[in-house]
């Protein structure tokens, strides 16, 4: 398994490697000339948000600027709307359903590194997949953490965390950051949560 087909399927991975430097240079590329379009040039807006995202429905808005890692592991569904200065790290992939709705300076954030530092400084990272179902309305600042599902109908408060699933027809708000424990040698064993890693030389 190569470290692209490692990325995608939830492992630890070393960025850079089997494809993915020349695939995020091409998302560099379309993301650049989607955030310095000129404003008279509104409607060239459409193509390129379609030639970057790996999925698109129909009436799809993002309001530049915008970054993304790869673009293609994002899928949108109907009636998009993402505000100024939205960020999805889409080292998984990132499904968000129809009818959604992001604020200004939301982050969605499927990357994520060791939290051990010797685990840390080898170059892995990892992946986790975000879904954010249909009718969802993130509030300003949210951000949204690897492997996290959002439900249907769910409205997320500005500034909050997410960090725990959240079903269905809720209105969920806060940050949840607080100390709840000490990093020891333990977490060195471990990539995200309690997955172990599945190599040797991290």
């Amino acid at each position: 398994m190569n470290q692209k087909e490692r990325m995608l399927a939830g492992l630890p991975y070393r960025p850079g490697h089997d494809g993915l430097r020349e695939l995020y240079l091409n998302c560099r590329r379309l993301v650049y000339a989607y955030n310095n379009l000129h404003p008279d040039k509104i409607g060239e807006r459409d193509d390129l948000i379609r030639r970057i995202l790996g999925k698109c429905g129909e009436r799809v808005a993002v309001e530049p600027p915008f970054h993304c890692d790869y673009g293609v592991h994002i899928e949108v569904g109907d009636n998009f709307f993402a505000n100024f200065n939205c960020v999805i790290l889409d080292v998984a992939r990132v499904m968000i359903g129809k009818n959604v709705m992001f604020a200004p300076n939301v982050g969605i954030y499927a990357a994520g590194h060791p939290v051990h530092w010797q685990s840390r400084n080898s170059g892995y990272e990892y992946g986790r997949e975000i879904t954010i179902g249909d009718n969802v309305w993130l509030g300003g600042n949210v951000i949204v953490n690897p492997g996290i599902n959002i439900g249907n109908n769910v409205v997320v408060g500005s500034g909050s965390v997410v960090t725990r699933d959240i079903p269905d027809n809720m209105l969920a708000a806060g940050n949840p950051c607080r100390v709840l424990r000490e990093i020891t040698d333990q977490d060195r064993k471990y990539y995200f949560r309690n997955l172990e890693f599945d190599v040797e030389d991290y």
